[in-house]
């Protein structure tokens, strides 16, 4: 079982359930899924570009790595109805707690300058996104190989109903927020 999973089971779920005194487990908000999402726009007329990210997300990810394509056509950025425009990857179960687990420790402490990432990037609804510029903090990229520094987006979805919970939640995982 993942380290970070056994964690959450351990320690982390007792205590939100006394903290925010839930009557039932059930109601103890935990980690849904992780999306990471890179965009891709100059990847239309580049096809060996957009099969870099691919194998980029997929390196990174640990599974396969999805080509999303443009839902409508928008001529201010030339960009037609079925085009390639991104990739994208939905984490659950295992390679979920393995990909944070990994976020946490070992690539967000390697951001230069790093400080923590911002405690008020939530929905509203107890969902978190954050934004990376560089592919490059993950060890499974190899700076030699890649073409282009690209950023990614990596939305962490929780079952918490308020953002306080899943604030909680993921300080609880070790998640490094700016302390105010």
């Amino acid at each position: 079982m993942a380290r970070l999973k056994t964690k959450y089971l351990e320690e982390v779920a007792p205590a939100l359930m006394k903290k925010f005194e839930y009557k039932s487990p059930m109601q103890i908000p935990r980690l849904e899924k992780i999306v990471v999402n890179v965009g891709c726009g100059d990847c239309r007329d580049n096809a060996k570009g957009l099969e870099a990210v691919v194998n980029d997300v997929t390196a990174i990810t640990g599974q396969k790595a999805v080509v999303t394509k443009a839902k409508k056509s928008v001529a201010n950025f030339k960009v037609r109805a079925g085009m390639n425009v991104g990739v994208k990857v939905t984490l659950r179960q295992d390679k979920m707690w393995e990909f944070l687990d990994r976020l946490l420790n070992v690539a967000l402490p390697r951001v230069r300058d790093f400080r923590g990432i911002n405690p008020n990037s939530f929905d509203g609804r107890g969902n978190y996104a954050l934004g990376l510029k560089e592919q490059l903090i993950f060890p499974e990229i190899d700076y030699d190989k890649i073409d282009k520094i690209r950023g990614m987006d990596i939305i962490i979805v929780t079952t918490a109903k308020t953002d306080e919970e899943a604030r909680e939640l993921l300080k609880l995982l070790g998640a490094p927020f700016i302390q105010s």
